[in-house]
């Protein structure tokens, strides 16, 4: 299995707003979104920052073998006592889930972005909450700190990339 990851140039931003619309059909159980008349999930908000705001948000497309299996969506955050970096959205195809390509790609993102972070889940999605937390834990060797938002109750995982010295690269 040959894995792969790489920014999505503006040119092909059509393909991860395509791929959201998978990403958002999985959110359906745990939020209450709905399709329009077309059988499409509203644009994600915001999406076109990506490709138009300069060097703070970044896209990118993972890849199994050639074939498209998942994305991420990274924000340097500014001035944040919340951290340096922000993952906005870690979506990885069904296909591929279990696989340890979403171990892969997280790990390999954190390893480009050295620095602070921050990972949010929604509360209900506990699936998501628990594969970060093995996959922060496994990359931080249990060095990360979880805090609750006080209105939504929604977790984040706080931890730093920089000190780390990962064998496996």
């Amino acid at each position: 299995m040959e894995l792969g990851i790489e920014l999505v140039p503006k040119e092909q931003r059509h393909i991860i707003s395509r791929l959201m619309q998978f990403y958002l059909y999985d959110f359906t159980r745990y939020l209450e979104l709905e399709v329009d008349r077309d059988g499409a999930f509203p644009a994600y908000p915001g999406l076109e920052a990506y490709w138009n705001s300069g060097t703070n948000k970044f896209a990118y497309l993972f890849t199994v073998d050639d074939n498209i299996a998942g994305f991420a969506l990274v924000d340097r955050l500014l001035r944040s006592s919340e951290g340096q970096f922000y993952m906005t959205e870690f979506f990885v195809m069904q296909k591929y889930r279990r696989s340890g390509v979403g171990t892969w790609a997280a790990h390999r993102l954190f390893d480009m972005f050295p620095g602070d972070w921050k990972v949010s889940q929604i509360r209900a999605n506990t699936p998501a909450r628990n594969f970060w937390h093995r996959v922060i834990g496994a990359y931080t060797g249990g060095e990360f700190k979880e805090r609750f938002n006080p209105k939504q109750g929604n977790p984040s995982q706080y931890f730093s990339t920089s000190s780390i010295n990962r064998v496996n690269k």
